[in-house]
Order: structure tokens, then C-alpha cells, then sequence
């Protein structure tokens, strides 16, 4: 469950500036108590796919297995939600009132399930004794159909002398009595009826037999068909709390989220990002935490990424693997982390909400289409312009190339001077047009 909202956090990242900081305040309750941090984690092992059980319930596919699952993963509820009060200063008010353990399901399937139900629903075992008295009684008389089949096994071995006689049982042919052809010898002519020739045996009926068999076999047949019946009632009544248990899971996987995010900031050494209505963006000593699990901390030389209010655009220059494509990448990974409520790679931060973030990176077409590179390149930047507002962060890696280099350098100094005349967003613009550095000089901008 906490990955796939961490998935949707990451595809989402908030706008509003209350709920990142609330987000914000729950990891950082957990960075501050360490224990209480480990033992939200014990507490979640024992909870399974809750998303993933209310779903099967919801489609009515739930077997008895997955209802186990559910009734000990609602069982760890009250203990996970005593753990968050101990460390909870105010910020998981909101998360307490939605771990509802809902006790009425727990309860029900307690009562109602075996601890190991099979996987099918359709071959019975599934049901406690005790639950259905009209089960009980079925039970009952299948428990001594099978022990009267024992003592008749045993009964008959004594009578006849033949000691492998043995009392089976045929899906096909029923219950039956079976000598092995060596000892038909020894059997009286007229004890038994004949029911099925083998290779080396024969096999027998009596009239009692028969009557017990229709007796064990019926009992089976209408406990099987009441055990599903059974649950199939258990499955409904699970069924009428579906709401409960999909806010329920919902809870639980932003516990795991943000217990997750307290984890690696602590691990990291992450610190919280400020946020700020001014256009003002500072990130100081920052690095790229993907890179640098591949690289190593010591090999990562972390970097600044300083924009004021009145600075919307920083030209990058430099040889190729100089690390201008992981520099830009780096802020607007850390920017997504930052807006899903997670702490961020750098020694402090501080930025404004960015509404979009739009980017033009790396060589890639779609000849199918008929679009070249540097069509598909033309494409993306045409949508950023398009679309991109003040407050939107704009990646642009090497915009121009596929052409003719004075053509490509026209089109990316155009750009610029668009994006800093009349979209006005903070935008991080790499080129090998080195010429361009001097446009801070240009009146034209």
C-alpha cells in the first residue's frame, strides 16, 4: 500500500502550501522519536494489503485466506494507532480518526473462520465449529459415519480371517469393501455383493454399507453446500464495510509513507525545505541522492542552486559528463520531494511552490510519427512555453541540436529571450552555445 501512494504522491505532488507542511510535521515527529519509530514499523509488518483485500472483497473474489489476512491485519490496528498517541504532538489527529480497527469484521471473522482455511471456498473446512448448529449436526453424523466405517473395517477383518481387508471409498463407485483376489478363497459365498472387478481384487457391497453411505455422503454434501452458503453471508456482511476498511488502508499506507520518509532524511542526513511566496529559490550544498547512492557520498561534490526573486534564468555551460544534465535533474528532484512532504538532499533549503515542472531533456524521436529528434525536441519546448506560467521551473538541456549550428543557436537564444520577456518562470536553460553567456549583457533582455 505505501508504495503505490508514494507512486501517487510522486505522479501528485501538492500545490497548498498547510498541506505540505503538515506532511512535513508527521515526518518529523517520527525523525524526533526513534523508538516510537521502530515500533510503528514492527506494527506495520503485521498488517498485510489492506487496498488489495477491500478490493477482492468489494469484487466479491475474497477467499478464507484473505479474510485471515484482513482479521490480523485489523487486529494490529489498536496497537499501531496506541503507538502513533504516544509520539502524537496534534500532527496525526487526522490519521487517528481514520485507523478505525473496525472490531465488527475482526470479530465476525474470528468466529466464523478456521485459523487455516483451504484455498477453495467450495470444499468446506472453512467454518468453526460451533458457529452454525445445523453445521454441527452434519458434522456429527459425518464424524460417525467414519467411525462406524472404521469399526466395520476392523469387524470384518475379524469374521472373515483376512487381515488386508479394507472398507475404501470411489468418487465414482462410493463406499465399497475390497479382498485381494488371493483371499476370495477364504470369504464365504454369500456375505457379500458383488460391486467391481479389479485386476487383483474384487470389491463388495452390503446393504448396511449402502445405507451408511448415503447417509455420510449426504451429510457431507449438504455440510459443504451450507459452509459456502456460510460464508458467502460472512463475505456480504464484510462486504457492508467496505467504506471503513478503504479508509482504513488508506491511513495506514500514509503511516508507511511518511515513517519512510522520516527513514531515509535520517539516513541521508535530508533537512526540511522552507517555503516562501517570494520568487526566491536557495539551495545550499545540494546533491542528486540518486547519483550519489551509485557514486558515493565522498565522490558527490555537493553544489548551490542560488536564484533570487529577480534572477528567472541560470545559463550552464561546459564540456560534456561536466554534470549539467544531474545538476538540473537534481533540483527538480528535489523540488518533487520537497512538494510531496518529504525532506531534501541539501544542507538548508528554501524555495517557492512550483506549479508545474516541464522539461526538455536527453535525444529521443518517434520516427513512427514522423517526428525526428528534433522535431520531438521542438514539440516539448513549444508545450513548456505554451503552458508554463510564473511560477512553473523550466529544464532545458541543449535545446538546438539536430541543426544547423547557427540556426540552433538563433533558436535557443530565442527561447531564452522568450522565457525571460513574457513567460517569466524560473528556468534552468544548458547549452554548448557558449556565445550566449553574454545575453545578461543584451539589451534585448
Amino acid at each position: 500500500m505505501g508504495g503505490r501512494l508514494l507512486k501517487q504522491w510522486i505522479e501528485r505532488p501538492l500545490l497548498n502550501q498547510g498541506e505540505i507542511e503538515a506532511r512535513q510535521a508527521r515526518v518529523a515527529s517520527f525523525l524526533n522519536h526513534f523508538f516510537e519509530r521502530t515500533n510503528v514499523q514492527e506494527d506495520l509488518n503485521s498488517v498485510y494489503d489492506l487496498e488489495r483485500l477491500a478490493g477482492k472483497v468489494a469484487l466479491g473474489s475474497v477467499n478464507g485466506r484473505d479474510l485471515i489476512q484482513l482479521k490480523n491485519s485489523l487486529l494490529a490496528v489498536p496497537k499501531l494507532r496506541y503507538t502513533l498517541e504516544t509520539l502524537d504532538e496534534g500532527e496525526f489527529s487526522g490519521l487517528l480518526a481514520d485507523l478505525d480497527p473496525v472490531e465488527e469484521v475482526a470479530d465476525l471473522i474470528e468466529q466464523a473462520l478456521v485459523d487455516e482455511p483451504p484455498l477453495s471456498i467450495t470444499e468446506g473446512n472453512l467454518i468453526r465449529d460451533g458457529y452454525n448448529s445445523q453445521l454441527d449436526e452434519y458434522r456429527d453424523a459425518l464424524q460417525n459415519g467414519k467411525q462406524w466405517l472404521a469399526q466395520l473395517e476392523a469387524n470384518e477383518r475379524e469374521k472373515t480371517g483376512i487381515s488386508n481387508l479394507k472398507v475404501g471409498f470411489n468418487r465414482v463407485f462410493g463406499y465399497y469393501i475390497e479382498i485381494s483376489k488371493g483371499n476370495l478363497a477364504k470369504l464365504d459365498e454369500n456375505r457379500y455383493q458383488r460391486k467391481q472387478t479389479l485386476a487383483n481384487a474384487e470389491r463388495f457391497i452390503t446393504p448396511e454399507l449402502k445405507e451408511k453411505e448415503a447417509l455420510i455422503l449426504g451429510a457431507e454434501s449438504k455440510a459443504g453446500d451450507l459452509e459456502y452458503e456460510i460464508f458467502t453471508q460472512i463475505r456480504d456482511q464484510v462486504k457492508d464495510e467496505i467504506q471503513r476498511l478503504q479508509k482504513l488502508a488508506r491511513a495506514v499506507a500514509q503511516i508507511d509513507v511518511l515513517q519512510a520518509f522520516a527513514v531515509v532524511s535520517e539516513n541521508s542526513g535530508f533537512v526540511k525545505p522552507e517555503f516562501t511566496a517570494a520568487k526566491n529559490l536557495q539551495i545550499k550544498e545540494g546533491w542528486h541522492p540518486v547519483v550519489e547512492k551509485v557514486v558515493g557520498k565522498q565522490s558527490y561534490v555537493p553544489n548551490d542552486v542560488i536564484m533570487d526573486a529577480d534572477t528567472e534564468i541560470l545559463l550552464i555551460t561546459g564540456p560534456n559528463m561536466s554534470g549539467k544534465s544531474t545538476y538540473m535533474r537534481q533540483l527538480a528532484l528535489t523540488v518533487v520531494m520537497a512538494q510531496i512532504g518529504c525532506f531534501v538532499p541539501a544542507k538548508a533549503a528554501k524555495m517557492p511552490i512550483f506549479d508545474q515542472i516541464f522539461t526538455r531533456i536527453g535525444a529521443a524521436d518517434d520516427l513512427i510519427s514522423g517526428e525526428s529528434t528534433f522535431m520531438v525536441e521542438m514539440k516539448e519546448a513549444n508545450q513548456a512555453l505554451k503552458n508554463a506560467t510564473p511560477n512553473s521551473l523550466l529544464l532545458f538541456d541543449e535545446i538546438g541540436r539536430g541543426t544547423a549550428t547557427y540556426d540552433g543557436m538563433a533558436l535557443a537564444q530565442a527561447i531564452i529571450e522568450h522565457v525571460h520577456n513574457h513567460v517569466k518562470a524560473k528556468t534552468l536553460f544548458s547549452t554548448h552555445y557558449h556565445e550566449l553567456t553574454v545575453l545578461d549583457q543584451s539589451w534585448i533582455i
